[in-house]
């Protein structure tokens, strides 16, 4: 697939993102199980000021598949336990990186399958899965993957993010 397609479908699945996260959606409630990841003990959904906790929207065009999975939830929990708590769920689907600021803080830069801190890929979009988060852990694939980020900007609860998102594989074939 040229590079510019990929960029295209790329920055709409970023924009596609960034609306669900910034403004929520009335659309179908996502679930924790959807994205096959774990309730964490003490956490409840987190509407905020979009006055919805999650998302769940997709889309396919002929083989060209693109979905989005988000729910915001708080707890009392530090962020460190929050973290730990995902680590070991994420694990279940491949290696894990952590990731601040865009840049992977642990010995493992990138999964067996490509996935980094930095998925811009070239030149093509950066992805951000959050909503002012410096922490993230991923898992997967750069076209299929978690992430979990961390919204640290408040000292009295613990905000996070859950993200499940698929993207269109680059098939230089098209």
């Amino acid at each position: 697939m040229p590079t510019h397609m990929l960029s295209g479908r790329t920055s709409v699945a970023l924009s596609a993102v960034v609306a669900l996260m910034l403004f929520g959606s009335p659309a179908a409630r996502a679930q924790g199980s959807a994205m096959g990841l774990p309730h964490f003990p003490t956490s409840h959904p987190y509407k905020g000021e979009s006055k919805d906790s999650a998302a769940d929207v997709g889309f396919t065009f002929g083989n060209v598949h693109f979905r989005v999975i988000t729910s915001k939830y708080e707890t009392n929990a530090s962020a460190d336990q929050v973290l730990d708590f995902y680590r070991k769920a994420l694990a279940r689907y491949g290696d894990v990186i952590e990731c601040e600021h865009g840049q992977a803080v642990c010995a493992l830069k990138a999964t067996k399958e490509g996935l980094s801190c930095d998925d811009s890929h070239g030149k093509h979009s950066h992805f951000n899965a959050d909503y002012d988060s410096h922490r993230q852990l991923r898992s997967g694939s750069p076209e299929r993957f978690r992430v979990v980020a961390i919204d640290d900007s408040e000292s009295s609860a613990t905000h996070f993010v859950l993200v499940y998102l698929e993207i269109p594989k680059d098939d230089d074939s098209h």
